[in-house]
């Protein structure tokens, strides 16, 4: 996990960097509503490569997954740690109690 927590820090330095220096600050100078698109084409990337069972590409566009998951969080100032404390809070519970639990 410290691979993540470092890139989210790379990230966090780029946010006020300038746009032609860093495809991170670019990103983030988009606003979120990009970042979102960016995540989103990644993930779709993502399961096509899954869907072909083409493990190198599954492997190369997840990386990509998760560095646009992390863009995207930090566009919009949420921390990595937030999302592994909500992992944590929901570990050892069954995922059909956890959603359940969501529309209570």
């Amino acid at each position: 996990m410290d691979i993540l927590a470092q890139l989210e820090a790379t990230i966090a330095a780029r946010k006020g960097a300038d746009p032609e220096s860093s495809w991170t600050a670019k990103l983030l100078a988009k606003g979120p509503e990009k970042c979102a698109e960016k995540f989103g084409e990644e993930a779709i990337e993502a399961i096509i490569a899954a869907v072909k069972n083409d493990r190198e590409n599954l492997t190369y566009e997840a990386a990509d997954v998760l560095y646009h998951l992390l863009v995207m969080l930090a566009a919009r100032d949420v921390a990595l740690d937030d999302v592994l404390a909500e992992l944590a809070r929901r570990q050892g519970i069954s995922g059909i109690a956890e959603k359940a639990s969501r529309g209570a």
